[in-house]
């Protein structure tokens, strides 16, 4: 038995080993690994700087119109509501474009130092921010003013031709409905069919201003 015990020894010594080495090559397999970073305090950031912009922007704008309303009339006011209306709408098409748009084209502007390219790449690389930026902060901004520039207008119209509220309100509030729906409708088949075009008309805009970069 002992004889048998001692010719056994090295081959359990030779299996020790070699779970130790596996040990040791998962470890590292695992060391080896891309860590996912924690974007928790990054996405907080953006949340918070999202809260701060569409604050100040909706602040800006209702001040603005308010100021331009206040003597207006119903033409002026009209031609306001129409301006908020179009500015959704057109915010809305960046926004779903920069979510359709493919980076190869623009990968081979920028390698040819195309003025806007950058600007066009990093509006795809940051899709998901420039969209919420797009479609949620700007496009809920201009649906907010346009329902308080159509106030003033239906009570314009009641002083002006002495309609009922209720009836003009509710026919201005349809339109409204109407022309938004249908623009943003149309302008996202725009924005899917014609990404590329839209998105390099906007960076070659933000190149100007010299932003995006």
């Amino acid at each position: 038995m002992p004889q048998d015990y001692l010719l056994l020894l090295p081959l359990i010594s030779t299996s020790k080993n070699n779970i130790d080495g596996d040990k040791r090559n998962v470890e590292n397999e695992e060391d080896r690994k891309p860590k996912k970073a924690d974007k928790t305090p990054s996405h907080t950031r953006w949340v918070i700087r999202v809260f701060l912009i569409a604050v100040s922007l909706s602040a800006a704008m209702s001040l603005c119109s308010g100021a331009v309303l206040e003597d207006a009339g119903y033409v002026t006011a009209t031609l306001i509501l129409l301006l908020f209306i179009a500015l959704g709408i057109m915010f809305d098409i960046i926004g779903v474009a920069v979510t359709a748009a493919n980076p190869k084209p623009f990968n081979s502007m920028a390698a040819h130092r195309v003025k806007g390219a950058k600007e066009a790449l990093n509006l795809i690389r940051n899709a998901e921010k420039v969209a919420s930026f797009c479609n949620d902060v700007v496009g809920d901004i201009c649906g907010i003013v346009s329902g308080s520039t159509a106030t003033v207008i239906v009570v314009l119209l009641q002083q002006s031709f002495g309609w009922r509220s209720i009836v003009v309100s509710t026919v201005v509030t349809a339109l409204i409905s109407g022309l938004t729906i249908g623009g943003k409708a149309i302008g996202k088949k725009v924005a899917m069919k014609k990404s590329k075009d839209v998105i390099y008309l906007t960076a070659k805009a933000l190149s100007v201003l010299h932003l995006g970069r």
